[in-house]
């Protein structure tokens, strides 16, 4: 099947725009290794176009009240539906995630933006007490401005509204720089803005790759608050540039997920939350299993069942092959990383149960399911962050040195444990050093939620209450009155 190569423009003041130097970047299938697309490189010169832009956009759109705000974003949502199967699609050809994945992608992304625009009515202010007669004090939020959102691969469709959504239902405009590897899915979405007909300017997408950009938007003195999602060092990069003139982040970087299992467990229900909280999107999700602990006494059963679970895991062309389970790696850099980690812990003394090296294919960045045992913590792949579907195991005798194992880690982002003694799960609960902690399911988070990380996983956080309150500042009023 010929890949028939589609061309894409930027989206800035509401108009579809190429590059100011004409130069294009080439994206990939996965699965097939073939160019789907051509898009603009931007330059900082787009950027700053497109910063100043939505600083023009924001007087405006910061002054409607919150439930006229609220109507475009279910315009969106509603837009984003009757897409679906478009949209899905372009997120499978572009990342290699499976069609179903996509498909639950979408759904929770006009789930997300239906969420967000809830909170027109609901975010509030106070009124406090003076110590003065006849005076009031009045605690306001307020939108803080031009945000910029810089967005990974792994989910690059709903990370647009989870940082957009959030920031326009608040007043705020937003400039998305999406990664250079899935820029499609996120010029779809432009596509959508400027059918709705939402105000130029709210929102602005800029697409390349390189540090220029990124640097620009952290740096920029019109960007109020910038919002990442990536690794430590992007992460770290950003603050770096953000300094220069205390421009907020709010940042969700890498994780090295522990799962605990006690002896006490329903190992089977383990088995499969652990196996699908790996497999999901090839691994690459920074909230989900990337090491196991299992108890001693239940080592053996925990290991044999969960290998010829991983052993079983379907994977292919997720626009070709029905009924698989995930697709490939999202490029070939990160094939070659996660082959890379598997090789060294290899050479280190780990022990390959199931899978172990790339997957026999003609074409596509596909790696084996994969199970090691033999692995300790003095180890990089217990240690770094995998992004790929291997799962490596090691032991322990009592739930002290299962928590201090797990604690040991730069990483903060999520935990899980399974058992069925309370005592256990409020012990764990209260100790482990994770913004989340799971108990007896599988790592994904909820809308209403709160996804944030501690250590180095990041600052800030998103979803729910508390991440809406990201995209706010305080602005407190005295008011002082006669008689």
């Amino acid at each position: 099947m010929k890949t028939i190569t589609k061309s894409y423009q930027m989206y800035i003041d509401g108009e579809f725009v190429d590059s100011s130097s004409g130069e294009i970047s080439k994206v990939i299938n996965p699965a097939t290794e073939e160019v789907i697309s051509e898009v603009p490189k931007a330059t900082v010169k787009d950027v700053r176009r497109a910063i100043d832009s939505s600083e023009r956009a924001q007087k405006k759109w910061g002054k409607l009240p919150s439930s006229e705000r609220a109507k475009y974003l279910l315009k969106i949502s509603k837009e984003i539906r009757e897409n679906a199967d478009l949209l899905a699609r372009t997120i499978s050809e572009e990342v290699g995630k499976t069609l179903a994945l996509s498909e639950t992608e979408v759904n929770f992304t006009a789930d997300y933006i239906d969420y967000m625009a809830g909170w027109a009515r609901r975010y509030e202010g106070e009124i406090v007490p003076s110590d003065r007669p006849n005076e009031n004090i009045f605690v306001y939020k307020a939108p803080i401005g031009v945000i910029a959102g810089i967005l990974p691969w792994n989910f690059p469709f709903f990370l647009i509204a989870r940082k957009a959504a959030p920031a326009l239902i608040t007043g705020n405009t937003i400039v998305v720089k999406p990664s250079g590897v899935s820029p499609n899915n996120a010029l779809e979405f432009a596509k959508i803005l400027d059918k709705v007909g939402l105000p130029k300017g709210v929102i602005n997408i800029v697409t390349g790759s390189g540090s220029s950009l990124g640097d620009e938007l952290s740096r920029n003195p019109k960007v109020g608050m910038v919002s990442l999602t990536g690794s430590y060092n992007a992460g770290a990069a950003v603050m770096r540039a953000a300094a220069d003139n205390i421009t907020k982040v709010s940042l969700e970087l890498g994780g090295k997920a522990p799962t605990i299992i006690m002896d006490d467990a329903d190992i089977d229900l383990a088995v499969k939350s652990v196996v699908d909280s790996r497999v999901i999107n090839s691994g690459q999700v920074c909230n989900c299993t990337e090491r196991v602990y299992v108890q001693e006494s239940v080592a053996d059963e925990f290991i044999e069942k969960i290998t010829k679970a991983m052993s079983e895991v379907r994977y292919g062309d997720p626009l070709v092959e029905k009924d698989i389970d995930m697709g490939p790696l999202a490029s070939k850099d990160a094939l070659e990383n996660v082959d890379r980690m598997v090789k060294k812990a290899v050479a280190n003394g780990a022990k390959v149960l199931t899978g172990g090296k790339p997957a026999n294919r003609e074409k596509g960045y596909f790696y084996e399911p994969t199970v090691l045992v033999n692995v300790d913590n003095t180890m990089e792949i217990m240690r770094q962050e995998i992004f790929g579907p291997v799962l490596p195991i090691a032991t322990f005798e009592t739930l002290n040195e299962a928590i201090e194992l797990s604690n040991d880690c730069e990483y903060g982002l999520t935990s899980a444990i399974f058992t069925q003694n309370v005592d256990t799960m409020m012990r764990a609960s209260n100790e482990l050093k994770f913004g989340e902690t799971y108990v007896n399911r599988e790592s994904f988070e909820a809308i209403q939620g709160f996804h944030a990380g501690w250590r180095k996983s990041g600052i800030g956080g998103a979803d729910g209450k508390h991440g809406l309150e990201e995209y706010l500042q305080t602005h407190v009023v005295y008011v002082q009155y006669k008689h």
